[in-house]
């Protein structure tokens, strides 16, 4: 994985460092160029997840119209999904790849985040092509816009109050926040049809995803308060263009209540 995946993205990534001279701005462009790379994956991905959740209310009918018939809801769903033309596993693929990428970037951008000390520049020109290495006396800048040092914890300390999150950790789990809720239009009339049901599992699985909502912004700044900021920067710029591409391609989705209460506060 180092040889095939790992090393070209550390390339890449000093191919803009070597252009700009500036780790973060590098970070943001090699970011920004590996999700254009996957667009092809991830837009029928997301294109296939807008489907199913269109058919969510349809398949709400279904549970009440089955109840327990595990067998006939299954059927049944799977006779929607072939006359709309939806699958369900459509998105798993492109999810898996993005993982796999995911992965080599974070162990990429820990090769130059992560280490200290003098030796820095000789384990990296060992994985750097000829091309692109650094002269040996050479300083490796880790600094973003010369401001932040990507290479520490994306943390403020302030007199008197324990430390906070930085701004690059609140972005990226704002940004992960409005993502997720987009990605759920029908959460609110879910949790309305699960509460008919004879069975709780429904109301289960509704709560859980207004549970998950909120979790994976929280584990964002929890975990990456252990992070380099520029982990954490790369994170931002991840989420930040998934969730523009997301906008894209359904719209705002799950978060139209909360624009709408905005516009109502804003009025009154």
């Amino acid at each position: 994985m180092e040889t095939y995946l790992v090393q070209p993205l550390l390339n890449g990534l000093f191919v803009f460092y070597r252009i700009f001279g500036d780790l973060g701005v590098a970070i943001i462009l090699l970011t920004l160029v590996i999700r254009l790379v996957m667009a092809p994956l991830t837009i029928p991905s997301i294109k296939a997840q807008k489907k199913m959740m269109e058919l969510a209310p349809e398949i709400n009918k279904l549970k009440q119209k089955f109840g327990s018939d595990k067998q006939g809801l299954a059927a049944a769903q799977m006779e929607l999904y072939k006359k709309n033309g939806a699958n369900p596993a459509a998105g798993c693929l492109p999810q898996i790849v993005q993982l796999v990428v995911l992965i080599g970037l974070y162990q990429a951008f820990s090769k130059v985040l992560l280490q200290q000390g003098a030796a820095t520049v000789e384990k990296l020109n060992q994985m750097l092509y000829p091309i692109l290495q650094l002269p040996a006396q050479a300083h490796l800048n880790t600094s973003f816009l010369g401001i932040i040092d990507l290479t520490k914890p994306d943390v403020l300390h302030l007199a008197g109050l324990p430390t906070l999150p930085g701004v690059f950790l609140i972005l990226a789990a704002l940004t992960q926040l409005l993502s997720s809720k987009m990605m759920m239009p029908i959460v609110k009339e879910e949790e309305k049809e699960a509460a008919q049901t004879k069975e709780k599992s429904d109301d289960l699985m509704a709560g859980m995803q207004s549970q998950m909502l909120y979790l994976f912004p929280i584990m964002t700044i929890l975990i990456g308060f252990t992070f380099p900021a520029g982990l954490v920067l790369y994170w931002f710029i991840f989420s930040l263009f998934t969730m523009i591409q997301q906008y894209l391609i359904t719209g705002l989705g799950g978060l139209t209540p909360w624009i709408n209460k905005i516009k109502t506060w804003k009025r009154n």
